[in-house]
């Protein structure tokens, strides 16, 4: 096994990614660095709908969370009932329509610059 811990948390490294390591490394990397784990596997997601599902119950998302894109921005920019040192979104089996792909992207890039202007590391891997 490979220790990530001082990759991860370096939150000035932090952003979307590929994962380039065994799953297992990175969720030992994770957990002994004290960081959370959202670990979402939208394998099996057919479309937008279940992909912003899975992803809502993976963060365990408030009742107020609205199930489009703009409320998984809102969503991933609170995290005030998930406090953490600093956090991880595996993302496994992505597939996505083109649009859709861009999308998710462009709110998980926001989300990774919100959380390095808190100095807080919020890194998104894709499995």
């Amino acid at each position: 096994m490979k220790d990530y811990r001082h990759l991860l948390q370096n939150a000035s490294e932090s952003g979307v990614y590929r994962l380039n390591c065994p799953v297992e490394d990175l969720r030992d990397s994770v957990e002994s660095s004290g960081f959370l784990l959202f670990d979402a596997d939208i394998t099996d997601a057919q479309g937008k709908g279940e992909v912003l599902a899975v992803l809502a119950r993976t963060i365990q998302a408030p009742e107020w969370f609205g199930h489009n894109w703009d409320a998984l921005a809102d969503a991933l920019g609170d995290l005030s009932w998930k406090e953490a040192p600093g956090y991880v979104l595996l993302l496994k089996g992505a597939k996505f329509a083109p649009d859709d792909y861009e999308t998710l992207n462009s709110i998980l890039k926001a989300t990774v610059s919100f959380w390095k202007l808190q100095g807080k590391a919020f890194w998104v891997f894709f499995a």
